[in-house]
């Protein structure tokens, strides 16, 4: 049996990995642990914990670093915090395996545990490029860190042996986000605006905002506001925002967002969605703002317009259904006339989204199963020669 170990630290990584988490609980093979840290536990970002468990998915252990900070030393604090904590329950649970996803501090932190007790590491989401995010560095840092690497395209793919790593241990197996919008319950239109207490509109937006962590604090604040600037101006229109992240500066874009809401009847911010209410949102939206990987990745799927802002999610790879535009008002404004063209939105009728695969979760666990742990241990670098 294999002893695999999960962690997650915010909602959105979790409902990427909910499908596989459920699979690797169900499978005699093996004997799972989850382990929720992050933004998971705190009031502040909705207590999503409390998600988790309405998936009927066992809890092994909360990790809690009691975010309350959004400073770079905050950070710091959480990250260290981390390290000592995963580094105990590793050596309570002794897992064969530590599986992680992405880039966020979190779970970088639960990687250098990992590393540090000679527990091999499998990476979901390596080789991906966000210039504008301090995720960047911490992204490929886990990669370095990891022995398996499951990557989304064949770009990513090259990158990560671009850094080093043995292709026999690379696997590009599409992305597990989109393979959820195949499966998720459809929530109809006037029960959403029940259950959420929102209300659409003739024409509607979704909009999320995360923090340049590259960028100063005024920065974030200035370009936030050339944002909203663009978005008041409509008329007849519903604007759904949701939380930034627990990133650096997180709480004055929180502030910003929520005095918004509370001055425009039409604007509506969400503390929490589960993956049922927020791709049910995305079926009813016009197109999609702000700056998340979701507009990235899986919005495409759904055929609609994101409008990417600044430079976050600089060096993704895109479908042609991203407009990128920089953070000044004209320019905003006119890609959300675009975005709302009739003509714009049919010639994304059959877009092709680069993330899609079919059954990436099968495919993750299919490598796991077959995998041989103890050549794990001894990881060499893997010398890519170019052309």
């Amino acid at each position: 049996m294999i002893k695999i170990c999960t962690v997650t630290g915010s909602r959105a990584e979790f409902f990427i990995l909910k499908k596989l988490i459920s699979k690797l609980q169900n499978k005699k093979i093996f004997s799972h642990y989850l382990l929720v840290t992050g933004s998971h536990n705190s009031k502040f970002f909705g207590k999503t914990i409390n998600d988790i468990k309405k998936e009927n998915i066992s809890i092994s252990g909360i990790v809690d670093l009691n975010i309350r900070g959004d400073k770079a030393s905050d950070i710091s604090k959480y990250f260290s915090l981390g390290v000592k904590k995963f580094s105990k329950k590793f050596l309570s649970l002794k897992p064969d395996l530590l599986m992680v996803l992405g880039d966020r501090y979190e779970v970088f932190s639960a990687t250098i545990a990992a590393y540090l007790n000679h527990i091999p590491i499998v990476h979901i989401y390596g080789g991906e490029t966000t210039q504008g995010s301090l995720d960047e560095g911490i992204r490929h840092s886990i990669t370095k860190l990891s022995n398996i690497h499951f990557v989304s395209t064949k770009k990513y793919f090259d990158r990560v042996k671009q850094l080093g790593e043995n292709p026999s241990y690379i696997f590009n197996v599409g992305s597990m986000g989109v393979e959820s919008i195949k499966n998720h319950k459809i929530i109809k239109r006037n029960n959403l605006e029940k259950i959420l207490n929102i209300k659409f509109d003739q024409k509607n937006i979704l909009m999320t905002f995360h923090p340049e962590t590259t960028k100063s604090k005024n920065e974030n604040i200035k370009n936030l506001k050339q944002c909203l600037n663009s978005l008041r101006k409509l008329k007849k229109t519903s604007i759904i925002i949701t939380m930034p992240g627990a990133d650096h500066n997180y709480k004055i874009i929180y502030s910003i967002l929520k005095k918004f809401s509370q001055k425009n009847k039409n604007v509506f911010l969400l503390k929490s969605l589960g993956h049922d209410y927020y791709f049910s949102i995305c079926r009813i939206i016009d197109f999609m703002i702000g700056n998340s990987s979701s507009g990235i990745i899986e919005m495409p799927s759904f055929s609609k317009p994101t409008i990417n802002l600044g430079n976050r999610q600089l060096g993704r790879i895109q479908a042609k259904s991203v407009l990128n535009v920089d953070f000044e008002e004209n320019r905003i404004s006119h890609a959300i006339k675009k975005a709302f063209s009739a003509r714009y939105i049919k010639s994304l009728s059959k877009i092709n989204n680069p993330y899609e695969k079919n059954n990436s979760s099968d495919k993750i666990l299919k490598v796991i199963k077959t995998i041989n742990l103890k050549k794990l241990k001894t990881k060499k670098f893997f010398d890519y020669k170019y052309l």
